[in-house]
């Protein structure tokens, strides 16, 4: 066995599970040839080379185990009334935990496992054609390793024309379970939405305490006409590892709009990745994070206009203290055929202190003549004229610079249409503000 086949070889077993249909078999097998193919990314890989991932690959990680996690202990992290609720615990549906009576009969959700060992033949016939389908394995180590270990999570079915008034909470757990070692677990979920139907839905990744690692990968298919508004919200232990992507596809006319949110994890990767596949369809891809300490925060972004008349906004703001370092990649794709495209991205960070650092990097890729595509990147400490004129009409120094931070949240926090998270948000957002500032203050 070469050497890096003995580095991988706890990562993947020497056969991946055989439960499940054949086709969910042939996924597995395929995610773990490429898993073995490709290992895990490093900073000489271009995607990668501003986080280095050593601490995963070398860490003492093994499969996280069943874990007792009771209601009371995730209630801060249940937003609102929380009518309809689907938890995962270390990977795994807990029928327990989660709140599905109340849903309307167009909608269907539960266990992926029970999905793909027996479900319903409509929702094991979309599962088959829609997992691993948005999702690539063949570059994404991580994507890969996921796949190679695919049989439960979350699923959501929504029929055609349904209209879902209150919004469904997905909550993935990470709990460290009685087995020696940091737990691991990699979390799926596939989300459906149906012709002109509409929803609202917020994926949060929380834990309850020490080190983890959580590999997610989320595949969502917008139908025509149909309008999804999703949220996801990272707030995992402060030592935890959080690295997750998301696959779009929006047909014609459709509507996509997505705000993320990482507010904890010590090293995270959001990668979001859109593809405007009918022509009309409608991007939104927004994101706030905050990082301080020695925490790193990685996100990058692609939204590929495959399609003509398509129009994507992205809004990217980072907030950083202590020696924290972020990225932001994003990637516009605008395809031949893709005329009439109208697509903006900004990325913004504030530097709370001098030895915070982010790298940014936005790319376009055009390939069509008649678009219009813009984007802006800017990274500064708050602006000095800004605090003058505030300071000038009665402010103190620390009253006006927490204004003009929490101005530069807003833009992106007053755009959560569910109030109860919005709040949530906020509150976890200004608390760790609050701290991180009375540090800098007494330094």
């Amino acid at each position: 066995m070469t050497q890096v086949a003995e580095k991988l070889h706890p990562w993947v077993s020497a056969a991946p599970p055989v439960a499940g249909p054949r086709w969910l078999q042939a996924l597995r097998e395929r995610g773990t040839a490429r898993f073995r193919a490709l290992g895990f990314p490093t900073v000489r890989d271009e995607e990668w080379r501003f986080t280095n991932v050593s601490p995963i690959s070398n860490g003492d990680f093994r499969p996280a185990g069943p874990s007792p996690v009771t209601l009371n202990r995730l209630a801060q992290f249940i937003y609102g009334d929380a009518a309809h609720r689907l938890v995962v615990v270390n990977g795994r549906f807990s029928p327990e935990l989660s709140r599905l009576d109340g849903l309307p009969q167009t909608v269907r959700a539960g266990s992926l496992a029970g999905v793909l060992h027996g479900g319903q033949q409509e929702d094991s016939d979309l599962a088959q054609e829609h997992l691993g389908a948005l999702a690539d394995v063949d570059d994404r180590a991580f994507a890969a390793l996921n796949t190679a270990h695919l049989d439960d999570g979350a699923y959501v079915f929504i029929a055609d024309g349904a209209v879902v008034e209150d919004p469904l909470q997905i909550l993935f757990v990470s709990s460290p379970d009685a087995g020696s070692g940091a737990p691991v677990s990699h979390p799926r979920l596939l989300v459906v939405a149906g012709e002109n139907s509409q929803a609202r839905m917020v994926e949060t990744y929380v834990g309850t305490g020490g080190s983890y690692f959580t590999n997610g990968v989320t595949e969502v298919v917008v139908g025509e006409g149909a309008v999804l508004d999703h949220y996801k919200v990272q707030q995992e232990s402060l030592a935890a590892f959080h690295i997750a992507s998301m696959h779009v596809r929006a047909a014609r006319s459709s509507t996509f709009s997505s705000h993320s949110f990482s507010l904890g994890g010590k090293l995270v990767r959001n990668d979001a990745i859109a593809t405007l596949d009918g022509q009309g369809a409608e991007v939104t891809l927004n994101g706030l994070y905050l990082a301080d300490g020695e925490r790193l925060v990685d996100n990058h972004t692609t939204i590929d206009h495959a399609q003509p008349h398509c129009p994507s906004h992205e809004i990217y703001k980072g907030i950083l203290g202590g020696t924290a370092r972020a990225v932001f990649n994003g990637k516009i794709i605008v395809r031949q055929d893709a005329q009439k495209t109208d697509a903006k991205q900004t990325n913004r960070a504030l530097l709370l202190t001098d030895g915070a650092l982010i790298n940014t990097k936005p790319q376009l890729e055009i390939f069509a003549d008649d678009v219009k595509c813009t984007h802006g990147a800017a990274i500064g400490q708050l602006d000095e004229d800004a605090l003058f004129y505030l300071r000038a009409r009665g402010l103190t120094q620390a009253e006006a610079r927490d204004m003009l931070i929490h101005a530069f949240a807003g833009e992106i926090i007053h755009r959560v249409k569910v109030e109860p998270l919005r709040l949530a948000i906020e509150t976890e957002l200004y608390a760790q503000l609050a701290r991180d500032l009375a540090e800098i203050d007494a330094a």
